[in-house]
Formats: C-alpha cells, structure tokens, sequence
C-alpha cells in the first residue's frame, strides 16, 4: 500500500477528511542568509504561566512510522549520518491538571523523516522503498528536566507526498503511561527557503501545505512550533506542549 493511500485510508476511519487536493508551494524569495523567524501568526498563545491557563495540545496518529523500541533509543543528539540542516529542538511539556507548571521526569519521545522524506526502521515496502529497516536515524528519547524541558540535535526534517513538513511527539509519564501523541507543525515561510538549497533541493518544495494536511487541516494553534535561524548557521526550534498528568 503506497504511503499516501495509508493516510487516506486511516484517517478516513478515524472520521478526518480524505486527503485533499496536492498543491505545490512557490519558490521563496527570502534571503537564505538571512536570520528569519517564524511561527503561526494566527494561533496566538496556548499558555498564560501567569495565570495558570492554557490550552491541551491536540492529540494526533502516531502515523505509519512509530519508533519501534523508544526505550532503546535515549540520545540527545538524534542526527547520526543524516545530512541536513542544524535544528535545535526545545520542547517544553507542562500539565494542565497542575495550573499548567512544568511537569518534570516525564518521557518525550521523538521522530521525523529525513531530507528526503524516508523514516527509519522501515522501508523495503510500496509505503516506502528505501529499506532503512535497521537503522534508527532521526528517533530520540529524553526526559524532562526541572523545567520541563528535554533538548535534542537533530536536522530540519524533509516532507514526503500527502504530508506537510512535521515532527512526531510522545509523551509519557515518569512511570511509562501515555499521557499524549501529537505532531509539530513548521512555518511554510520557513521550509521554503530550506527546500530551495543543499540536500533538501533535489527533493524539492513540499506537495502540501499545513491548511491541506490531514492532520493539521483543522488547525495548528496549538502544534504550530517557533522556529529561528537561518540555512547558512542552524535552526532552533521550540514549541510548548500540554498533557494531562
């Protein structure tokens, strides 16, 4: 079953929408020395730490790719000999049912695709023909510090056909239990000027935006991340997300 045809089919059980339409983003016109900063200008803020409000991160499909065996995989530096550019990830997970305060010693798991849209750990198969079945690139496990943070180094992920550019998070607590699976959005503005050079041209500008995913399709004001930096330096990225412990 091609990649593609999985998403439209699992998301047609879940109740989302069938995929829509592909379009294509135009070439950008920013400077790609330039030092740029984006984030939804739309989405406004999902956190007031002053009042100890805030709004719970929408809960995603963990996809086609999950990490096979996340305990294994606990590493900061997640990159291993994937090319791309540098990205920080800064995430931040705090807990509605505590006034919205850090919550500290829970799990984050993370993976993504490569510049060139394939996933680790699978492969060989019509979702994706590049076999890639035993290696773990691009999949990391931390925990979260004092504040709430866990930090890994990583690479600007690439896009794949159906899917608008984005990481996938899962988040347990200090005793293993589920508490969500999300995903992370990126600034078009943003992965147009990235798509347009290095390894990332030959790939090409992603197929689909966040407002024709299926998954962000309703909206990323509460998984649309920060992102910072420029393609000649690196990228850091941070993004706040809200459980219910």
């Amino acid at each position: 079953m091609e990649r593609k045809e999985f998403l439209k089919r699992g998301f047609s059980m879940l109740g989302f929408a069938a995929v829509a339409p592909l379009i294509s983003c135009s070439d950008s016109t920013v400077d790609p020395a330039e030092t740029i900063t984006a984030t939804n200008p739309t989405s406004g803020t999902t956190t007031d730490l002053n009042s100890g409000t805030c709004t719970a991160t929408a809960s995603e499909t963990a996809g086609p790719f999950p990490t096979k065996s996340p305990a294994s995989l606990v590493s900061n530096d997640i990159t291993l000999d994937r090319q791309g550019n540098k990205l920080t990830v800064k995430i931040t997970i705090q807990n509605k049912n505590n006034n919205c305060e850090a919550l500290s010693g829970a799990w984050v798991d993370i993976w993504h695709c490569d510049a060139a849209g394939n996933y680790s750990e699978y492969g060989g198969s019509g979702m994706q023909s590049t076999n890639y079945q035993n290696v773990h690139f691009l999949r990391g496990r931390q925990t979260t510090d004092a504040s709430g943070l866990v930090t890994f180094t990583s690479i600007y992920p690439g896009w794949y056909s159906g899917r608008a550019p984005h990481i996938h998070v899962h988040i347990y607590n200090a005793s293993g239990k589920s508490l969500l699976v999300t995903q992370i959005a990126f600034p078009e503005e943003i992965s147009k000027v990235v798509y347009a050079q290095g390894v990332y041209a030959s790939h090409g500008q992603a197929d689909t935006t966040n407002a024709r995913d299926n998954v962000f399709s309703d909206g990323v004001s509460t998984e649309m991340a920060t992102v910072t930096g420029s393609v000649s330096t690196a990228f850091e990225l941070t993004h706040a997300i809200v459980v219910s412990a």
